[in-house]
């Protein structure tokens, strides 16, 4: 079996590492901000190159938390994508802001800047663009958009980490970076964690009070804040983690290259496209197939994985489908009748490789 990610491989390789940092944080036993969560807070700004860095208790916390930080809230309104997971809108709606989606670019998947600038209206208040597959928003393009308009820009990083756009870091550009740890990410931990990266103090420090309840000094709380920590296990497993990361991201591309050079040209296969603006650190690698189910089934007949990222756009969701019924986004609609995703994780072989993308030209040619 091929799965379409292979965590057990990568624990296999860390094995040592983590159960030491696991004795250690047991004998310790600070398990809720302790020295592991401010060390890797410290770790992930330098890496990032940004001024602060606050974890929190997931990805899409760290997408609420930065936009209630920031001030977003009720009557705002929020430019988004709408070819992502929910969290990326699950989270405006949580401080009361309504998502405004816009489509999306054919060949990238992430959000059209063109119609992105069409779309900002008096209500406007921020952009929060999605990273998506790992392949990075042209962000000096979208910040200078969001600057000359007066917005804010919270970037949706959770797909991914350490990819670079002219040497600066995705998450460095905006406001604020939300980043998600769920293990499957290219930097995941064993449960779920996230973290938002900010260069300037206040917003940093608003972040740290609303993971915590609101509170700067113990049992007294300046605001409603929220019970989003970080766990002192998963810090040590992100820490041991991000000695690797650019690692993990380079066998990544190894595997994208590999897949590139065996699937491009096979009929009515789309392969994804690298901008070329940003690295594309392929936390997803997804094509556009005319015979999905076809695709997909025969990948699965072989033990294969395969996964379909994402079925439904989020203005055709049940809980939003009545308020945008009238919103019509065609390419991402065309998107996610077509696209469907194959194994990708540091450690896959060239054989298994070369054993997947056989298997798709064999059903496409059946």
């Amino acid at each position: 079996m091929i799965p379409m990610v292979d965590l057990k491989a990568q624990y296999d390789d860390l094995r040592e590492e983590l159960e030491q940092g696991f004795s250690e944080v047991l004998d310790n036993a600070q398990f809720i901000l302790g020295p592991n969560v401010q060390a890797l807070e410290e770790e992930v700004a330098a890496y990032l190159g940004a001024s602060h860095a606050v974890s929190c208790g997931s990805g899409t916390d760290a997408l609420h938390l930065a936009l209630a930080a920031l001030g977003v809230g009720p009557g705002d309104e929020v430019i988004t994508t709408p070819f992502t997971f929910i969290a990326t809108a699950e989270a405006i709606c949580y401080v009361g802001a309504t998502p405004v989606f816009v489509d999306i670019e054919g060949d990238t998947f992430n959000i059209d800047l063109n119609q992105v600038e069409a779309a900002i209206g008096p209500k406007t208040r921020a952009i929060m663009p999605v990273h998506l597959f790992g392949q990075p928003v042209n962000m000096p393009e979208l910040m200078e958009l969001a600057d000359r308009h007066g917005l804010l820009v919270v970037e949706d990083c959770a797909q991914s980490f350490g990819a670079p756009i002219d040497g600066r870091m995705t998450g460095t550009f905006g406001a604020a970076g939300a980043y998600s740890f769920f293990p499957s990410k290219n930097l995941g931990g064993y449960g779920d964690g996230g973290l938002v990266a900010t260069n300037d103090a206040a917003t940093a420090e608003e972040l740290r009070v609303l993971r915590n309840h609101g509170s700067r000094e113990r049992y007294h709380h300046n605001i409603i804040g929220y019970n989003s920590r970080l766990d002192e296990i998963q810090a040590m497993i992100l820490r041991a983690k991000m000695r690797r990361i650019d690692r993990y991201n380079a066998c990544r591309r190894r595997v994208a290259q590999s897949y590139r050079e065996q699937l491009s040209g096979v009929p009515g296969v789309t392969i994804p496209h690298d901008a070329g603006y940003g690295r594309h650190v392929y936390h997803q690698y997804t094509l556009l197939v005319h015979e999905r189910d076809r695709i997909m089934a025969a990948l699965r007949s072989a033990n294969i994985g395969c996964a379909v990222y994402y079925p439904v756009p989020l203005h055709r969701q049940p809980v939003f489908r009545d308020a945008y019924a009238d919103v019509s986004l065609p390419m991402a609609e065309k998107v996610s009748e077509y696209c469907m995703s194959l194994p990708i994780y540091p450690e896959l072989s060239d054989r298994d490789i070369h054993r997947i993308a056989e298997t798709v030209r064999h059903a496409v040619d059946a």
